[in-house]
């Protein structure tokens, strides 16, 4: 069974009201979005050296660690789909709540990061 979680977030100021959604793919899923969508635009937020031991194909460093991760993000295109994934998913969900709060309308996260994507033998690269 595909699993997907959507968590809604309201950002409220004294005029306005926005929500995001991010939503949280579980492998297959993801790998079966990404491969249908468009031009998109893949992330790996994990460390240099965790990238460097393997990461999925077509993805792109920015470390959520380092210093220049807003600077970095910024230079993505906002109109395009972003994936981001990580380790475990927990720096990939703190990677798409950043991202949203920076306009970013469409934004996936990998449950289990790439830990549950190796355990479902799906391709990596080094």
């Amino acid at each position: 069974m595909l699993n997907y979680f959507k968590f809604i977030i309201v950002m409220c100021s004294v005029t306005t009201c926005r929500s995001f959604v991010t939503t949280t793919l579980e492998a297959e899923l993801f790998e079966k979005t990404l491969e249908q969508t468009p031009d998109p635009q893949l992330i790996d937020v994990r460390t240099p050296e965790e990238y460097a031991s393997g990461h999925l194909p077509g993805a792109i460093l920015i470390n959520i660690k380092s210093a220049d991760f807003d600077s970095l993000i910024q230079q993505l295109d906002k109109s395009r789909p972003v994936f981001v994934y990580c380790r475990v998913g927990r720096r990939g969900f703190e990677a798409a709540n950043i991202l949203e709060k920076n306009n970013f309308k469409i934004v996936f996260n990998l449950e289990g990061g790439i830990i549950a994507w190796q355990e479902r033998r799906k391709t990596i690269v080094y």
